[in-house]
């Protein structure tokens, strides 16, 4: 194949722009170098200097994944309602989200498992921890909450992993990760049954489907390219 020469902007965004596509529609670890390369139109050394391996392409992934996204939970989550009901429709949808689709359940635990972007999620989050829950915790600082999300992130991770079936539905698992994660950032308990209740109330599956195909309307948008319609990014049941 020949390879046109490209400014390193332009290489960036097609490899980006493969990438995005490849690792939605087969999923992360199934997408291998040759064929981001061969998709993007670029040569393997030209991927290699701009990305020396796909966790660096993941990172912009997630960066785009995560930014804003707290803001659609306090939009769900009535705002004369306590900021933790935000914190719990948010974790909520995400561990929601990872029973809909398999390649994004695989894209967000390998974004809680590479070292940049768990790291990214941790300082994001740990802003968002310090405005939820810092009365509950007066004397505690920046670092203090990093600490604490570095271990509720940790439960994120290993209950996105472990699939829903007939022994561990979905209301289930939502109701022990809050639980634990509540405990954890000490929401008082009579706060915590509220907090439960309020989230049985909601549609959380039809709230997730929403969020997910407004997640990949965004990306199609901005790394410009169309999920194919018989990918992986079909609503699974």
């Amino acid at each position: 194949m020949i390879y046109l020469r490209r400014s390193s902007g332009e290489t960036k965004k097609k490899i980006l722009t493969a990438c995005v596509r490849l690792f939605l529609e087969q999923g992360y670890k199934n997408t291998s170098v040759s064929q981001i390369v061969d998709e993007a139109g670029v040569a393997r050394g030209s991927y290699l200097n701009l990305f020396p391996t796909k966790d660096k392409i993941l990172l912009d992934l997630t960066e785009t994944m995560f930014g804003g996204q707290f803001g659609v939970a306090r939009s769900i989550a009535d705002s004369k309602l306590p900021s933790v009901y935000a914190y719990a429709v948010d974790t909520a949808i995400q561990l929601t989200l990872t029973e809909l689709n398999e390649n994004l359940r695989e894209i967000y635990i390998e974004a809680y498992t590479a070292p940049d972007t768990a790291e990214y999620i941790y300082v994001q989050t740990t802003a968002e921890l310090k405005e939820i829950f810092g009365a509950n915790f007066p004397d505690y600082s920046d670092s203090d909450f990093y600490e604490m999300e570095i271990g509720t992130a940790g439960l994120m991770r290993s209950y996105m992993a472990r699939k829903c079936d007939i022994h561990f539905p979905l209301e289930r698992k939502l109701d022990r990760f809050l639980t634990a994660a509540m405990r954890v950032y000490r929401v008082p308990e009579e706060e915590q049954a509220k907090v439960l209740a309020f989230i049985q109330t909601l549609d959380i599956k039809a709230i997730a489907t929403e969020v997910m195909y407004k997640l990949f309307a965004m990306l199609e948008m901005k790394y410009d390219f169309k999920l194919s319609s018989d990918g992986e990014t079909e609503v699974t049941t």
